[in-house]
C-alpha cells in the first residue's frame, strides 16, 4: 500500500483503526514495563497516520509519514499541543540526526514501507536505546522483517497480538550500531 492509498483513505482512517491500535498500544505499554517513555523523553513513532499511537503517551512526540492528508489530520486533531508534532516523510529517510530520540516506535507500518531494511536501519540511527515495532503477521514480508529487526535490535521481548508481532526491543550494543559491529558476525548477514 501505498501513501496515496492512505491520502484517499484519510477521511475515514480513523473509523477503520482506532479501536484496533488503541488496543495494540494497550498491550504495547504492559509489554514495555519499566521502558514506557517517561514525560521527559523524545518519541518517534515512524509510520504514525493520524497520530493514533502518539495519543497515549506523555512524553514529547514526533510522529512521520508519507501521506499528506493523514499527517495533515494528525496536525489538526493535535493542534495546541506543544508537545505533539508531526511531518511527513519516509521512514528510509528521517530527517534527524543521530541519537534524536529515547524512544523509537513504528506500528503496523514496517510493511508498508518502501525498503523495510533501510527504514529499520534509519529507526536504529534516530533512536537511542527503546524501540517498538509492531508488525502485521500476515504481511507477505513478515520473515524478511523480522530477520532485519532480530539483526538490528536486541529483542527484549516478543508480544504475539491478534493480527500483529510486537517486538519490544533495546540497542544490540550499548552505544553501537549494526553498521558498527565487527564484520563478519551475524549482524552483517
Amino acid at each position: 500500500m501505498t501513501d496515496k492509498y492512505y491520502d484517499e483513505i484519510s477521511e475515514g482512517y480513523d473509523t477503520l483503526h482506532m479501536a484496533e491500535q488503541l488496543q495494540k498500544m494497550t498491550e504495547i505499554i504492559a509489554a514495555m514495563g519499566a521502558d514506557v517513555p517517561k514525560k521527559k523523553d523524545k518519541l518517534l513513532d515512524v509510520g504514525c497516520g493520524t497520530g493514533i499511537s502518539t495519543s497515549v503517551w506523555a512524553c514529547e512526540c514526533t510522529g512521520i509519514d508519507p501521506s499528506e492528508k493523514l499527517v495533515a489530520l494528525a496536525q489538526k486533531k493535535y493542534a495546541g499541543q506543544e508537545n505533539r508534532k508531526f511531518l511527513v516523510g519516509n521512514a528510509e529517510e528521517l530527517p534527524f540526526p543521530d541519537d534524536t530520540f529515547d524512544v523509537v516506535i513504528s506500528i503496523t507500518a514496517i510493511h508498508n514501507f518502501t525498503d523495510a531494511k533501510k527504514g529499520i536501519l534509519e529507526m536504529q540511527r534516530v533512536g537511542k536505546d527503546r524501540f517498538v515495532f509492531s508488525v502485521l503477521r500476515k504481511a507477505a514480508q513478515l520473515d524478511e522483517i523480522e530477520k532485519y529487526i532480530i539483526i538490528s535490535f536486541k529483542v527484549k521481548k516478543i508480544v504475539m497480538e491478534e493480527k500483529d508481532l510486537i517486538f519490544i526491543c533495546g540497542r544490540r550494543e550499548p552505544g553501537k550500531r549494526v553498521s558498527e559491529l565487527k564484520k563478519g558476525s551475524a549482524a552483517e548477514e
